[in-house]
């Protein structure tokens, strides 16, 4: 990976963060544990600096940060660590936190993933007050953007016509890039749940917790659930896992869905809008990387058509 000014600046920042005073060390370089952007991660010893997105908002992210450091939000979200200018400092004019550096989930062993411990981590987050007032849970924008973006990426292509109509057959307020407040959207939510987001601390048999806060503020909390939902639905995630994490998250007083019975009124549309934004996406990184899409991107697409085919008695209510 090339190292850029923005790569070079966080791992000094890390690096410095590391390690008290000026004593020479022999610690190996930094890690680029990411570089997109949306985020850029580097990790030196027991620190990890993050550059945000260019485009971040400093008062919607410093209260995003604020949120992550609330004792409310212990053993939830993992807290920052002390910015050296202030929470953000910047990097080459981007935002930046510095973290802990936490366990992530192993990806060469699936069947250890935690599940229950998200489910039950995300319904603490949906239970909890919200300590300050914050911005709204950015899961409904990337849905829109993503669309979007694929767009812009293949326009007028017929491959994108299912995913497209997908999207047009879910309700107005959930195709809104800025969408008018429902009476479900008190709740704190993390706004891009999926188990990349979970890390082990303050040692790798520490306890789980959620971390990257970019998207978290005030919404409903059945978009946090959409994903595995989305994943279930395209037979992506096996129905024994998600009754698993549907079970875990309502032993845990979770207020997403109701507390038996048919989780889906209430996930529907949350889910089908997962389902076009991962579709969206994969169509958009594919044209870019100029290959097809993999088979777990067709998936996504594939379940498009499903939902472009629904009957409109099946569709979303209130479709415009």
């Amino acid at each position: 990976m090339t190292t850029t000014p923005v790569v070079r600046a966080l791992g000094e920042l890390a690096h410095g963060s590391a390690h008290a005073g000026p004593t020479a060390c022999a610690c190996p370089a930094p890690e680029v544990l990411a570089d997109r952007p949306d985020g850029t991660v580097v990790r030196s010893g027991r620190v990890v600096a993050k550059a945000h997105a260019a485009d971040s908002e400093v008062p919607a992210l410093t209260a995003r940060l604020s949120l992550a450091a609330s004792p409310r939000l212990a053993g939830i979200l993992l807290p920052p660590l002390p910015a050296p200018a202030g929470p953000p400092g910047t990097a080459e004019g981007r935002a930046v936190s510095l973290w802990p550096y936490g366990a992530p989930v192993d990806p060469a062993d699936p069947g250890a993933a935690p599940w229950e411990d998200a489910a039950a981590l995300l319904a603490r987050l949906h239970r909890t007050p919200p300590p300050h007032p914050l911005p709204p849970m950015r899961g409904p924008v990337k849905a829109a953007r993503a669309v979007a973006r694929m767009c812009a990426a293949r326009p007028g292509d017929p491959a994108t016509g299912p995913v497209l109509a997908a999207w047009r057959g879910l309700p107005g307020w959930a195709r809104a890039e800025h969408p008018v407040p429902g009476p479900r959207d008190g709740f704190l939510c993390h706004g891009d749940l999926h188990l990349g987001q979970l890390v082990r601390h303050p040692a790798e048999h520490g306890p789980w917790l959620l971390i990257d806060i970019d998207d978290t503020g005030l919404g409903d909390p059945a978009w946090d659930l959409a994903r595995p939902a989305a994943w279930y639905a395209a037979g992506l995630l096996p129905p024994t896992i998600w009754l698993r994490f549907l079970d875990a998250y309502r032993a845990a007083g979770g207020p997403a869905v109701r507390p038996e019975g048919d989780p889906w009124p209430e996930l529907d549309v949350a889910a089908r809008a997962l389902t076009v934004q991962t579709a969206a996406l994969a169509l958009a990184k594919s044209t870019a990387e100029d290959r097809s899409p993999d088979e777990v991107e067709q998936l996504m697409i594939d379940a498009c058509v499903r939902i472009a085919s629904l009957p409109p008695e099946l569709a979303p209510e209130h479709a415009s």
